[in-house]
């Protein structure tokens, strides 16, 4: 007849047992942040409904930010960048509202409101490119990038599509052009003031050159 060793099943069973709760306990991290970054979603639909109708009368307000910031403790400026953004999302964006928006992505590609609002920034620059904010789109809605990321990007799009103006341009190397010769004859007066290789007259002259210089920029 077998001996069946129990102190060895029964640590397996626990080994399992404890393998099933990390499994579990991760499954919901994961879950609850995805939640927590689309709850922003539900706030901003039923801030715009208070807003629209102008529910906060009838609760002793007199303006909307006095609700928003003495009842539900929400600063104007949040305030108004969620509404913007729910409003954004509704008429650009209603595929973010389907429940199972959240759970067709994993939990680092699901993006917060500030993303959002950076991307609803980047719909009313007209310098921008088709292509240029459909890549933006795809970071923030496919690959979740942070508000900061999108910002920075967005940034430098806007500065390569700056329309150039060759005065202006001109205008910029012949400032640089003359701080460099500036610090150029600083570095050269201070070498000859110290070693003394030239008359003072002649460096008084460096001078006196130097203050015009400044004068330019």
């Amino acid at each position: 007849m077998a001996v069946v060793d129990l102190s060895i099943s029964k640590k397996k069973e626990e080994e399992n047992k404890l393998e099933f709760i990390n499994d579990t306990l991760r499954e919901e991290v994961l879950e609850y942040s995805k939640n927590f970054k689309i709850s922003w979603l539900n706030l901003g639909r039923h801030l715009y409904a208070i807003w629209q109708d102008k529910l906060y009368h009838s609760w002793g307000y007199e303006k909307f930010e006095d609700y928003t910031e003495k009842e539900v403790g929400i600063k104007k400026s949040l305030c108004l960048k969620l509404l913007k953004a729910y409003l954004f999302v509704e008429q650009d964006e209603p595929a973010y509202l389907e429940k199972n928006f959240s759970q067709i992505r994993k939990a680092v590609n699901v993006p917060g409101y500030d993303a959002v609002d950076v991307l609803r920034l980047a719909k009313s620059k007209k310098e921008l490119l088709a292509d240029d904010y459909a890549k933006l789109r795809g970071d923030v809605f496919e690959r979740g990038v942070e508000a900061s990321e999108a910002r920075k990007d967005l940034t430098a799009m806007m500065k390569e599509r700056k329309p150039v103006d060759p005065e202006e341009e001109r205008e910029q190397r012949n400032q640089t052009a003359i701080k460099k010769l500036i610090g150029a004859i600083e570095a050269f007066k201070k070498d000859m003031e110290v070693l003394k290789l030239i008359p003072g007259n002649i460096i008084e002259e460096v001078k006196e050159l130097k203050g015009k210089l400044e004068g330019q920029i």
